[in-house]
């Protein structure tokens, strides 16, 4: 467990530990379940049971209340994503009140880490809920939507990174295709791509990084946390295909790719982790000398975690509302002391 949590970051306390346990064979799961029962009392020190609870509370929430509502979806797509699970999306206070029947909102995508990640991660170690309350009760951003998407093709032992993988799971083109046009079709989206952002963490990261830049009519925002850049060992996915790993490649394609349209970028770091400042770094300059917009941020005292994700979240969501357009669509509506 401890070298798990080195490299992906998702067991910091004895309830996510019970958390991961309760996601794995029909052996272990029980006992998965059972620490999580037995540490659900404790969650005044633990980030991952608060944010599971107010995960449940957002999926209770009353329509047209002042608090944000968690609807959880399926969004199967048997061809580009088999096996993968539900999608769940935040809507902002006051989305279901008559008064704002006819509001749009923009969207922020936020995908998870890998191996091990879920659709529930953003919002149970990372907290969205509440940090979308803080962000919303002080009136630091305007009403968005976030969608956590399931990137796993119901295999969540893999390092898929949202890749279109030659004779498997086409991950790239169900989030950019299926996911984002259900989204669109069925909550009231401003779906153009100034009002769309896609981040994530880790191996989240590196797929906003990528399906970022290799959608720029798509998105034009990329919220990127515990950042890497190249696909490294998990090129084996796309079969020696060596054009293919090349145009996957963020580190190396970004030097000679056409910005056909400008992309922003947030980037954020654990100070302890040396590789990911480093990786961070090197990604900004490489954005930078290309001309596009490039925000990074370091985390005192923090590593390749979700605690640092967890910390990232709200400069991250401030970053979006800043690239989001002004319009009158967007205006502040239920939401008060903005105009």
């Amino acid at each position: 467990m401890t070298g798990l949590n080195s490299y992906v970051g998702y067991i910091r306390t004895p309830h996510d530990l019970g958390m991961v346990l309760a996601r794995g064979p029909s052996f272990i799961a029980p006992l998965g379940r059972m620490v999580v029962d037995d540490t659900n009392g404790g969650d005044q020190d633990d980030p991952g049971a608060r944010g599971a609870k107010a995960l449940k509370f957002a999926r209770s929430a009353r329509a047209g209340g002042d608090q944000p509502r968690l609807v959880r979806i399926p969004l199967p797509d048997a061809k580009l994503s088999p096996g993968g699970g539900s999608t769940n999306v935040l809507l902002p206070p006051g989305y279901d009140d008559p008064a704002n029947a006819n509001r749009r909102y923009p969207v922020v995508y936020l995908i998870h880490g890998y191996p091990g990640g879920t659709s529930d991660d953003w919002f149970t170690a990372g907290d969205a809920v509440g940090t979308m309350n803080q962000l919303y009760s002080h009136h630091l951003v305007r009403p968005m939507i976030l969608v956590g998407a399931d990137m796993t093709a119901g295999d969540t032992g893999t390092d898929w990174e949202c890749l279109n993988v030659p004779h498997g799971p086409q991950l790239e083109s169900y989030l950019t295709e299926h996911v984002v046009g259900q989204i669109d079709h069925r909550f009231r989206t401003l779906p153009g791509r100034g009002d769309r952002a896609i981040g994530g963490m880790s191996g989240g990261g590196f797929c906003a990084l990528n399906v970022g830049l290799r959608h720029l009519p798509e998105f034009a925002t990329m919220l990127i946390t515990l950042p890497y850049d190249t696909l490294g060992t998990d090129a084996a996915l796309l079969g020696g295909d060596k054009a293919l790993a090349a145009a996957n490649d963020p580190r190396a394609y970004i030097p000679r790719m056409r910005f056909t349209q400008p992309i922003a970028a947030m980037i954020d770091a654990g100070m302890g982790s040396r590789v990911d400042v480093q990786v961070a770094k090197r990604l900004a300059r490489s954005l930078l000398a290309r001309g596009q917009r490039v925000a990074l941020r370091e985390e005192p005292g923090m590593n390749h975690t979700w605690n640092t994700a967890r910390a990232a979240l709200p400069f991250l969501i401030a970053f979006a509302d800043r690239q989001f357009p002004r319009t009158t669509d967007v205006q502040q509506v239920g939401v008060p002391g903005r105009h």
